[in-house]
C-alpha cells in the first residue's frame, strides 16, 4: 500500500506550517516541497488540520473494503464510540442499519473491547508493580513513546488497544473480517500490523461510502425507535477523562490524571521518571478522541461533541437495560510494545557548528532559535538538514539578511543613481551615486520628505498620470549634473523607482561641440562677404566662375547652419 499520509505538490511550497506544528518533525522539505518521513512519523494527523493548502492526503482504504464486502465474506464492523457526534446519533441501530444497507453483516460498538481494556488496566494497577501507568488506547502515542521516550516504554501498558481487543473479541466469536471505523489515522497503521484487522475506515471514508450508496441516516432514524443500548462506561472513552471514567471503582494508591494533545504529553514524557504514583490517560488529540483527525465534527465543536457522548453514554447507564456483558474465554488482550529504533543518524558536534556557519551562525548569540523554520532552535533545524530533512535556505532571517545585503550591495554599487520613493514621496532607499547627483550630505534620509532633497517634479507627474517616464533629460540645479531620469511607477511595491544616469560629461562635450561649430558657422560667414566682394571686383574677369564660387560658398553656409547648437 501506498503511505498513511502524503502531500500534494502542487499546492505545498515554503510554508513550514505543517513543521511547525509536527510534534516529532516526521517532515522533511526537498525541493521546497513537504514530505512525511514514514519512519518517523505517529500518524497523529496534525499536519491535516493546520495545512493552509489542505495539501495533505490521508490514504484511504474504501476501494479494498468495497472488494471485501463484494466477496461474500462475512465482514463485521468495529466503530468508534465517537459515531454519535461526527454523525449526530443517538442510537447505534441506525448505525448498524446503515452499515448493513452498505453489505457489512453485522456492526458492534468498539466500547465493548474498550471495556475489556479497563479491566486489564485494572488488573496491572492491582499489582502495585507500576509506579506509573500509562494508557495504551491511543496508537499515536504509543509510537511517540516506541520511537521517542523508550524510557517510558516501562510504564506503557502492555494491553491491546480497543481496536484490536474487540476484533479479537469478534474473531472468538465468529468466522469473519473485522473492519474498523474511527475518526483516527494512526489506527490505519495499528490496523495492518496487528494481523486481526482486516481494514480501517474513517468516518470522512464512511461518509464517502454512505454518500455514494444514497443510504440517508436521518431516514433510517426516522424509523428507529430510540432504545437504550448496553450499559457499559467504556462509551466515555472517546473523550477527556473517558478512560477514568470507564473505572467502575478506582484502584487506591493512584492519582487519575487525562492529558490532551501531542505537545502536553510530550511535556509528561520527558519528565515521566520524575514523577510517581499516575495513571496517566495520554491522548495525542486535544478533546481525545471526538476531535480526531477525521472526525466529521465542525471546527470548535469539541466540547459540544464531549457533550454529545456523555448524553449518549449516561442514557445507558441511567436507563439500566443493560445486555449481558460478552465475556470471551481464552482470548489474550496483552500486547508488548517494542522499542523502535530511530533511522536518524547522530551528527557531530562539529558537523552541527559548519552547518550553523553556513548561515551565519558562529556564535551562541547568533541562534535566534525563533522558529521560522519549523524547528525549535537553530541546532534541531542543522540536526535536519544534516540528515537530509531540511535545506540551509529554510532559514528565514538568515535569507533576508542574506537577500537584503545583496540587495543593498547591488543598488550601492551600481553606476547609475537610483531613489525609491514610496506614494507620499518619502526616501525608502537611495545609493551613493545618487547622493551625489543631488548634492545631498546627510547621512541617512530614509523615510524624509523627497521635497526636502530633490526636485520631484517628475516622480510627481508619473503618479498622477500614472505612467512610467523614460530618459526625460533633467538639470540638477544644485550639482549642476545633466541626467537622463527614467521613473518606474511599481504599482503592487507602492514604490516610484527612480534611476538616473549621469550624462554631464555628455552634455557638456556637446555644449562645447555646438559652440565650435557656431564659431565656424560666423567664420564662414565672414569668409563668404569677403569672397562676394573680391568675387565683383574682378568679376569681369572670371565670368561665369563668379556664380559658380558663390553657389559653392552658399551651400557650405548652409551645411554649418544645417549642423548648428542643438534643440535642447
Amino acid at each position: 500500500m501506498g503511505a498513511y499520509l502524503e502531500f500534494k505538490n502542487a499546492d505545498c511550497r515554503d510554508c513550514y506550517k505543517c513543521l511547525r506544528f509536527c510534534p516529532v518533525k516526521a517532515i522533511e522539505v526537498v525541493n521546497h516541497q513537504a514530505r512525511i518521513i514514514e519512519s518517523r512519523c505517529i500518524l497523529c494527523g496534525k499536519c491535516t488540520e493546520v495545512c493552509p493548502q489542505n495539501a495533505k492526503r490521508v490514504h484511504t482504504d474504501r476501494d479494498e473494503v468495497k472488494k471485501l464486502l463484494a466477496s461474500g465474506e462475512k465482514v463485521v464492523a468495529s466503530v468508534a464510540p465517537s459515531f454519535v457526534s461526527s454523525f449526530k446519533l443517538e442510537d447505534f441501530s441506525v448505525m448498524t442499519e446503515a452499515l448493513k444497507q452498505l453489505g457489512f453483516s453485522d456492526a458492534q460498538e468498539t466500547a465493548i473491547g474498550a471495556r475489556m481494556v479497563t479491566a486489564e488496566y485494572e488488573k496491572l494497577l492491582k499489582t502495585g508493580k507500576y509506579a506509573n501507568l500509562i494508557t495504551s488506547a491511543c496508537p499515536a502515542v504509543d509510537r511517540m513513546i516506541q520511537l521517542y521516550y523508550p524510557e517510558a516504554l516501562k510504564y506503557l501498558a502492555p494491553v491491546d488497544s480497543p481496536m484490536v481487543a474487540h476484533a479479537k473479541m469478534i474473531k472468538a466469536a465468529q468466522a469473519c473480517k473485522v473492519v474498523f471505523i474511527g475518526p483516527c489515522i494512526a489506527k490505519k497503521r495499528e490496523g495492518r500490523e496487528c494481523g486481526v484487522v482486516d481494514g480501517v475506515l474513517t468516518f470522512e471514508d464512511l461518509r464517502v461510502l454512505l454518500d455514494e450508496s444514497g443510504v440517508d441516516l436521518a431516514k433510517i432514524a426516522q424509523k428507529h425507535d430510540e432504545a437504550f443500548g448496553e450499559v457499559n462506561r467504556a462509551k466515555y472513552y472517546p473523550i477527556s477523562r473517558g478512560i477514568i471514567k470507564s473505572f467502575e471503582k478506582y484502584v487506591d494508591g493512584y492519582e487519575y490524571v487525562a492529558v490532551d494533545g501531542a505537545e502536553k504529553c510530550r511535556e509528561v514524557l520527558e519528565n515521566i521518571d520524575s514523577i510517581s504514583g499516575m495513571f496517566l490517560e495520554l491522548n495525542c488529540c486535544e478533546y481525545a478522541c471526538v476531535n480526531g483527525p477525521c472526525s466529521m465534527i465542525r471546527k470548535g465543536s469539541a466540547v459540544e461533541a464531549n457533550a454529545a457522548i456523555r448524553k449518549y453514554t449516561n442514557k445507558d447507564i441511567e436507563g439500566k437495560l443493560s445486555a449481558a456483558a460478552y465475556q470471551p474465554d481464552g482470548v489474550d488482550f496483552s500486547h508488548e510494545y517494542e522499542r523502535i529504533v530511530p533511522q536518524d543518524r547522530n551528527p557531530s558536534e562539529r558537523e552541527i557548528e559548519e552547518i550553523l556557519a553556513r548561515t551565519g551562525k558562529t556564535e551562541k548569540k547568533d541562534e535566534l532559535n525563533c522558529g521560522a523554520c519549523g524547528y525549535n532552535s537553530c541546532r534541531e533545524k542543522a540536526w535536519a538538514v544534516a540528515n537530509g530533512y531540511a535545506e540551509i535556505e529554510m532559514c528565514l532571517p538568515y535569507m533576508r539578511e542574506r537577500a537584503e545585503s545583496m540587495s543593498y550591495e547591488i543598488i550601492q554599487s551600481s553606476p547609475n543613481g537610483i531613489i525609491l520613493l514610496d506614494n507620499d514621496f518619502n526616501i525608502t532607499e537611495i545609493n551613493r551615486k545618487a547622493k551625489e547627483i543631488f548634492g545631498i550630505t546627510e547621512k541617512d534620509v530614509k523615510g524624509k520628505p523627497a521635497f526636502d532633497y530633490i526636485n520631484p517634479t517628475e516622480f510627481v507627474l508619473a503618479q498622477e498620470d500614472g505612467k512610467d517616464v523614460r530618459n526625460k533629460r533633467v538639470k540638477i540645479e544644485k550639482t549642476g549634473k545633466t541626467i537622463e531620469l527614467t521613473v518606474i511607477l511599481l504599482k503592487k511595491q507602492k514604490v516610484l523607482y527612480g534611476v538616473m544616469k549621469d550624462i554631464t560629461e555628455e552634455a557638456d562635450y556637446d555644449e562645447k561641440l555646438n559652440a565650435v561649430k557656431m564659431e565656424t558657422l560666423s567664420t564662414t560667414d565672414e569668409v563668404i562677404k569677403k569672397q562676394m566682394r573680391v568675387a565683383q571686383e574682378i568679376a569681369s574677369l572670371l565670368g561665369e566662375t563668379t556664380a559658380e564660387t558663390k553657389v559653392a560658398l552658399l551651400k557650405l553656409k548652409k551645411t554649418l547652419q544645417d549642423e548648428g547648437p542643438e534643440e535642447r
